[in-house]
């Protein structure tokens, strides 16, 4: 495949992270206005944002070795699209049962096509140095979605449209999604099916409800107080989990393909590597949701304003992700590492000038110039040394893997961190409560670090090969 071709279909797989990122942050702002729009309780709200990252989360493996079985392909394409008709559809909603069901189908449909991104890079870019390059544009889509998603999400609920702005939240992922489904027929390339077993149907029913035990928990149990229900089904996603992995062992003893090889797990860089992703992902989610409210509640600033200041933030790791890209061929861990510090210090100075009397939008603006560059030089090169060396057979299970331990970190970073911000919220005011928030990120950071530190330190060969 030609050089060129290689990077337009990267550009193409890209919008798939870019669109599914934005739409996690973009609907925390644009909240309130969907509340007066479709005249929704407290709870629908919920689910809103519940229902989302429910379907997501749990699809994620699915969806990583759907591209493998059928082609990645035909199950991005028809990801983008599903993703772009749901996105319609929760734009056309004028009830919550309408919006949920909306919002559930763009959940499963990004399960599918996002882990696609991260196999076709492994697959498109088998040289070590080109790959790293395309990894770290994946990382500044990442930043750039979240950064978009802040700021849109305050400016169209800010002003007044042809329409309510928060339906045009959704309305925007349409003409991106169609237009990357009608190019992506054209510049993607099809890798190769693996045909020669069934799909293993019984492991992703098992998995899948190892995980929706898991995370519905997670996502509501702090909201209803804990409920007896709650505990239960963490209890019965053990039993699932290990029943599942006790089903893959036998599948593989048996000489069929099973759902994910655990294999994977043998490879330190990528087992090392999931473990640091996972502490990431707990203080990336519950530093974005504190921050916001602490802005907008406790601060008093607008949407737009709260908006802007992510907007710093974002910016920022876009500049350090470019420069990461450089770093990380030459020193592996230790740019993961530098960004971990860099977010440590920043988390450490909210400590200082968060928790008190409002400070100036220029503090406010240094202490997130800071964090954006620590998040910069980590998420894309974490990213990277974690699946540097997963041969390409293992792209899709990987891909979903790494996902799907992005989305459950996150959801319990939101429950665990979030929860202890909120309880101390009840007893006290949103300064105190983002104090304890960000002490418990700043340890998590800390365990980040030295999982990072466990990483093999050379630089691992080149063990891809091309589908």
């Amino acid at each position: 495949m030609k050089n060129n071709s290689r990077w337009i279909s990267l550009l193409l797989v890209l919008t798939a992270p870019l669109l599914s990122v934005i739409d996690v942050f973009i609907i925390n702002v644009a909240i309130p206005a969907i509340r007066k729009g479709i005249h929704a309780s407290e709870a629908q709200l919920q689910l809103v944002i519940a229902l989302y990252l429910l379907a997501y989360a749990c699809l994620l493996v699915t969806g990583g070795r759907s591209g493998d079985y059928f082609g990645r392909k035909k199950v991005f394409l028809a990801g983008m699209l599903g993703f772009s008709l749901a996105s319609a559809l929760c734009g056309l909603a004028h009830t919550p049962f309408f919006l949920n069901t909306a919002r559930f189908l763009q959940g499963i449909t990004a399960a599918f096509m996002v882990p696609q991104t991260i196999a076709f890079i492994q697959v498109l870019f088998p040289d070590a140095n080109e790959r790293t390059k395309a990894i770290g544009w994946y990382g500044i889509t990442l930043g750039l979605a979240s950064m978009l998603g802040q700021f849109l999400g305050g400016f169209l609920t800010s002003f007044q449209f042809w329409v309510d702005g928060w339906r045009l939240i959704f309305f925007i992922n349409v003409p991106i999604g169609l237009t990357a489904v009608v190019l992506g027929f054209r510049y993607l390339p099809e890798t190769r099916p693996e045909h020669k077993q069934a799909f293993d149907l019984e492991g992703v029913l098992l998995l899948t409800g190892a995980l929706i035990c898991f995370i519905v928990p997670l996502i509501q149990g702090r909201e209803l107080g804990w409920p007896v229900w709650c505990m239960l089904l963490l209890l019965v996603s053990a039993g699932l989990f290990v029943a599942f992995y006790r089903h893959q062992q036998v599948k593989k003893k048996r000489m069929q393909q099973p759902l994910i090889d655990m294999d994977l797990f043998l490879i330190p860089d990528f087992t090392r590597g999931i473990g640091a992703v996972i502490c990431c992902f707990i203080m990336h989610s519950s530093f974005l949701l504190m921050s916001a409210l602490l802005f907008q509640n406790g601060y008093g600033f607008s949407p737009l304003v709260s908006g802007g200041c992510f907007v710093l933030w974002g910016g920022c790791m876009l500049l350090c992700s470019l420069w990461s890209m450089k770093l990380v061929s030459r020193n592996g861990k230790q740019t993961v590492l530098a960004g971990v510090f860099l977010m440590a210090v920043s988390t450490a100075l909210q400590l200082v000038f968060f928790t008190g009397s409002t400070p100036s939008l220029m503090v406010i603006g240094l202490v997130l110039l800071l964090h954006g560059a620590g998040a910069g030089f980590t998420y894309s090169t974490l990213l990277n040394v974690t699946l540097r060396s997963v041969p390409a057979p293992f792209a899709g299970a990987s891909a979903g893997i790494y996902s799907t331990a992005q989305q459950a970190a996150g959801a319990f970073g939101i429950a665990a961190t979030g929860g202890l911000f909120f309880s101390v919220l009840e007893k006290s005011n949103y300064q105190t409560a983002f104090l304890f928030g960000s002490a418990a990120n700043l340890l998590t950071l800390f365990v980040m670090g030295l999982l990072v530190l466990t990483l093999p330190a050379g630089k691992a060969a080149n063990s891809m090969v091309t589908d």
